[in-house]
């Protein structure tokens, strides 16, 4: 799923709840998480909630330096929900181009900025922070 489609999604759902109730949703969409994954060292610092968040850099078929695969879960749904959305952005993508994307351009386009709570925006940010680490960490 692409930013493109979840913003199309949110567009044809009329209200915020509705719009939380779908981002629940994407959350049941995340691959199971193994509890062996569950450590000190796959935590999110700066989340309110329980985040884990495993990168793999894979070798890019094309050429175009390595790729990264994430996998990752919470323990707020909602939360769930928003690592579906960051993986649309994220996942299966050149470490050159995860750091290239804008995502805070992504989250505006979903409405994300107004109706997260000021805890979530940081969580969602913290997120961010640690893909491009691990991307950044992956050119080295």
């Amino acid at each position: 799923m692409t930013i493109a489609n979840l913003q199309s999604d949110f567009e044809l759902l009329d209200d915020w709840e509705d719009r939380y109730r779908y981002i629940i949703e994407l959350g049941r969409t995340l691959a199971p998480f193994p509890d062996a994954l569950r450590t000190e060292a796959t935590k999110v610092r700066g989340c309110a909630s329980q985040v884990w968040l495993v990168s793999e850099v894979r070798p890019a078929d094309n050429g175009s330096g390595p790729m990264l695969h994430f996998v990752g879960d919470s323990d707020a749904h909602i939360v769930r929900g928003l690592i579906a959305i960051l993986f649309s952005l994220y996942n299966d993508k050149p470490a050159r181009e995860i750091l290239a994307i804008e995502p805070q351009t992504a989250f505006a386009a979903l409405g994300l900025k107004e109706h997260l709570t000021p805890q979530r925006s940081n969580g969602l940010a913290s997120m961010v922070e640690r893909i491009r680490a691990d991307a950044t960490a992956a050119l080295a």
